[in-house]
C-alpha cells in the first residue's frame, strides 16, 4: 500500500473522470493533492459559522436570513450591492460552496474574495467584488476576471467563448499560498487568481444588481498547512484505483474496518 500511495502521489494523486456533457471538463486540471484531498473530504455539519453571510458587512439593499445561510436583493434599480462572508480565514486552505440560480444573476453577477476594505454598495450597475484593491472576483455571466477595478482573462481557458456557469460553484481559497480557484461540475479550473495578500483576512464575497435575487452559501471543510493524514490520502487514493464506483458499487469483500474506512462511516 505504501509503495502504491507513493506512486500515486507522485502522479499528483488519482485521476477523476468528468462528465463529458459538461463545457467545463476540457478546461479541468488536476487538483494540488491538499485540495484533492478536501474535495473527497465530507463537508462539516451543519451551522458552521463559516456558512452565514454577514449581517453586517453588507449593502443595505441586502437582507440576510436568520439562519445566515442566504442572502436577498431587494427590487431596486441602478444599485450594485455587496455582501461578504460572517467569517473569513487567514491561514489554511478552505472550499465554500455558493449555490446562485443562473436566472436570478443578470449583469455584474460576482463571485469571489474580499478583504475588510470592500465596497459594498454603488450606484448604477457595476462590479463590486473586484471593483477595488481590497478584492478579487470572477463575473459569471462574461467569465471575466477582475481585481483593482479592471477586468482581466477570461476565466477558465482565457479564450473568446464565454461558458455558461451553472447554479453551483466552489470557492477555492488558499490563504497560506494566496491564491483563489473554483470548481464547477466537479471539475476543479485551477487558480484564478494569486499574489492574494497573505495573512489579511480574506472573506468569502458576492455582488449582484438582480432584483429578488437570492444567493446562498455552506462552508464544506478546510485543513491547515500541514500535512495532509496518512488516513485521508490513503482513502483518497484508493477511490481514484477503484474508480466513480467506489466499494458500494463493486459490492467488494473487503473487512468492515476498511469499508469504514473508504466510506468515510464510523
Amino acid at each position: 500500500m505504501g509503495l502504491t500511495l507513493c506512486c500515486l502521489l507522485k502522479d499528483g494523486g488519482p485521476k477523476k473522470h468528468y462528465k463529458s456533457q459538461s463545457a467545463f471538463g476540457p478546461f479541468s486540471v488536476a487538483p494540488p493533492i491538499r485540495l484533492a484531498v478536501l474535495l473527497d473530504t465530507p463537508p462539516v455539519a451543519p451551522g458552521n459559522p463559516r456558512s452565514q453571510w454577514s449581517h453586517t458587512y453588507l449593502s443595505p439593499n441586502l437582507k440576510v436570513c436568520p439562519s445566515g445561510g442566504r442572502v436577498s436583493r431587494a427590487r431596486v434599480e441602478q444599485s450594485s450591492d455587496a455582501v461578504r462572508g460572517a467569517v473569513g480565514t487567514a491561514t489554511g486552505l478552505h472550499i465554500w460552496e455558493v449555490m446562485w440560480e443562473e436566472q436570478q444573476r443578470g449583469s455584474h453577477a460576482v463571485l469571489g474574495v474580499s478583504t475588510h476594505k470592500c465596497t459594498l454598495q454603488s450606484s448604477g450597475y457595476t462590479v463590486l467584488i473586484g471593483g477595488d484593491s481590497g478584492s478579487w472576483g470572477w463575473e459569471l455571466s462574461t467569465n471575466q476576471l477582475w481585481h483593482d477595478g479592471r477586468a482581466g482573462r477570461r476565466y477558465p481557458g482565457g479564450g473568446a467563448r464565454v461558458l455558461s456557469v451553472p447554479d453551483r460553484v466552489l470557492l477555492v481559497v488558499d490563504a497560506d499560498a494566496g491564491t483563489l480557484g473554483y470548481v464547477v461540475d466537479d471539475c476543479y479550473l485551477g487558480v484564478a487568481f494569486q499574489d492574494l495578500p497573505k495573512g489579511a483576512e480574506l472573506f468569502p464575497a458576492v455582488s449582484c444588481v438582480w432584483g429578488g435575487a437570492q444567493i446562498c452559501i455552506r462552508y464544506l471543510c478546510g485543513m491547515t498547512r500541514d500535512a495532509p493524514a496518512l488516513e485521508a490520502l490513503s482513502r483518497l487514493c484508493v477511490r481514484g484505483v477503484l474508480g466513480g464506483a467506489g466499494p458500494r458499487g463493486l459490492m467488494l469483500s473487503v473487512p468492515s474496518a476498511l469499508q469504514r474506512l473508504l466510506l468515510d462511516t464510523h
